[in-house]
């Protein structure tokens, strides 16, 4: 399969003695579930944030859908991200003043391509949120506004979609209910997408797991269950030790 998103030798120091990512080099193939793993301070918040042109990395390339995000300025790399990448936040980064209409209508109006209404609506129909359309953020649980976000990143029709710790403030249901939703973005509309997450059970809705360790690989799980991927994360030490395993 064609990676969607591609990183080659990636590498983000913050001053001359903190290595956030060190020479990673990882591909995520279109229409691929992918969850990055790995324990506090072990990159996979900086991996995500430079994959997704939040951030530079101090060398290393970055392309997605085949162009090179870190070959271009502030300017083209900001206009690319709102046309081509979809975001879903812990916090949902919801505009408390907008309706749920209008808050999944806003990628589109910054990319200034004008909203198409049955989009729009096929959108929220498909997320359960017709009803709530005219409805803010406030009135809305916390699954609800979930679903909001992950409306939101698929409005656009993005190549990639990037997901940080988008089950972090759910209770179990819901987390279930946006775990299975970002499944079927890549099951029924053939959607990439690269979620970081803490949870073994979330990872578990993945295709692959892949960790990471004081910014370096450190191996991947296919097909993962939830105890397996516990079990490869209390190992992950012995795994950077030998060089990562697959």
């Amino acid at each position: 399969m064609t990676d969607v998103v591609r990183l080659e030798s990636l590498r983000k120091t913050y001053g001359p003695t903190v290595t956030a990512l060190d020479g990673v080099t990882v591909g995520f193939p279109a229409g691929s579930f992918t969850a990055v793993m790995g324990p506090s301070g072990s990159g996979k918040s900086t991996l995500l944030q430079c994959a997704a042109g939040l951030d530079r990395p101090t060398s290393g390339r970055v392309f997605i859908d085949g162009a090179e995000l870190t070959a271009t300025g502030d300017t083209a790399m900001t206009k690319f991200r709102r046309r081509r990448v979809g975001f879903v936040f812990q916090d949902y980064n919801l505009l408390p003043a907008l309706t749920v209409e209008q808050n999944v209508r806003l990628p589109l109006r910054l990319a200034g391509q004008k909203p198409n209404r049955q989009t729009i609506s096929g959108v929220l129909t498909q997320l359960g949120l017709a009803d709530r359309r005219h409805d803010r953020p406030e009135a809305l649980s916390g699954g609800q506004r979930q679903r909001v976000a992950v409306a939101r990143a698929l409005v656009t029709e993005p190549a990639v979609i990037f997901a940080d710790e988008p089950t972090g403030a759910l209770d179990l249901r819901s987390a279930r209910d946006v775990l299975g939703l970002l499944r079927s973005v890549v099951d029924r509309h053939g959607r990439t997408v690269v979620m970081v997450t803490h949870d073994p059970v979330a990872a578990s809705y993945a295709d692959t797991v892949m960790f990471l360790a004081d910014g370096r690989l450190a191996g991947a799980l296919r097909t993962p269950t939830a105890a397996a991927v516990a079990e490869r994360l209390a190992h992950l030490g012995d795994l950077v030790t030998a060089g990562g395993a697959a």
